[in-house]
């Protein structure tokens, strides 16, 4: 199936500017690149919700910027822990707010959205410190979010998503309750450069080989024991048996595409109830994308059922 055609003229667009190595770039400017990109494809009003709130959680080195997002009605509902993707380096509260608005929306949850610290200002693991103390917070606390204790979830896209999965890891390592996972394209594995799908996508759509090259060599910094360690790479586990439920997404024109896979099958090999879909005619990012094409928003619709009939 080709790409779809809403994307492809997003890539067309793309690939008309110039675009240098993320090794050599300014971050700044990349992180406004990534704010500006999102901007264009998030829906034009945005989607209501009942309040939505800036605030801060106690974390290992000071305070994380959250942001909480609460459903129309009252009532005890489920609680869902988003760490936003950006490759550990971009991304912010911003970036990502219309998806987790839909999050909210849709489930009719109570969304607990991260602004981790990010490479390379903070060095490996500080993100997956931050992402596992706003989780561990929440869970805590569950009364002052969704209130139904046995109804917290993690969630992310990307490098949120790894994040998500080895947050996933350690709830179960500490013997801590999670009803699901939602992990959308994650980044399982940056210890192998041998996926078919890197090559296959490497060039073309959006995220590229080099990018992640360039990215796993920042997080990495020089210790390569960071590319097998949980933290970075969760399909690296020694044993994904008792990881929450999980939802999983690819899409088919997405280096990443063959990690994820792979954690799914690392999953339901552990005997862990998995949903994955690979989806066609998509490509990295499309969960941001669901307003501009109605390939991204009938994934984004399906995903999104997925983690709601774990909720319940």
């Amino acid at each position: 199936m080709p790409v779809d055609p809403s994307i492809a003229a997003l890539l067309k667009e793309a690939h008309a500017v110039p675009r240098g190595r993320i090794a050599s770039a300014d971050i700044a400017e990349l992180r406004q690149g990534e704010r500006t990109s999102n901007a264009m494809v998030a829906p034009r009003t945005p989607i209501d919700v009942g309040s939505v709130a800036d605030g801060m959680v106690p974390g290992p080195a000071g305070p994380v910027p959250v942001r909480v997002y609460r459903p129309v009605g009252g009532g005890p509902v489920a609680t869902v822990v988003f760490f936003h993707g950006g490759g550990w380096i971009v991304g912010d509260l911003d970036t990502h707010d219309h998806v987790t608005r839909r999050l909210c929306h849709d489930l009719g949850a109570v969304v607990v959205a991260v602004h981790y610290r990010r490479l390379p200002e903070n060095t490996f693991p500080a993100a997956f410190e931050d992402c596992l103390a706003v989780a561990r917070w929440a869970a805590g606390h569950i009364d002052e979010y969704g209130g139904r204790r046995d109804r917290l979830a993690v969630a992310g896209d990307s490098a949120g998503a790894a994040l998500a999965a080895s947050v996933a890891l350690a709830f179960r390592d500490a013997g801590q309750s999670l009803a699901a996972q939602l992990l959308a394209y994650p980044a399982t594995d940056r210890a192998s450069g041998t996926y078919p799908s890197h090559a296959e996508n490497g060039e073309g759509y959006l995220l590229t080989l080099q990018d992640l090259r360039d990215l796993t060599a920042i997080l990495v910094g020089g210790d390569p024991s960071v590319a097998t360690d949980v933290r970075a790479s969760p399909l690296h586990a020694a044993s994904h048996k008792g990881v929450a439920p999980a939802v999983i997404a690819t899409a088919a024109y997405d280096p990443l595409r063959d990690e994820g896979l792979a954690y799914a099958r690392a999953l339901m090999d552990a005997g862990v109830d998995v949903f994955v879909r690979n989806y066609d005619g998509l490509v990295h990012g499309f969960l941001n994308m669901f307003a501009v094409s109605q390939g991204a928003e009938s994934a984004v619709t399906e995903l999104i059922g997925e983690l709601e009939a774990r909720l319940r």
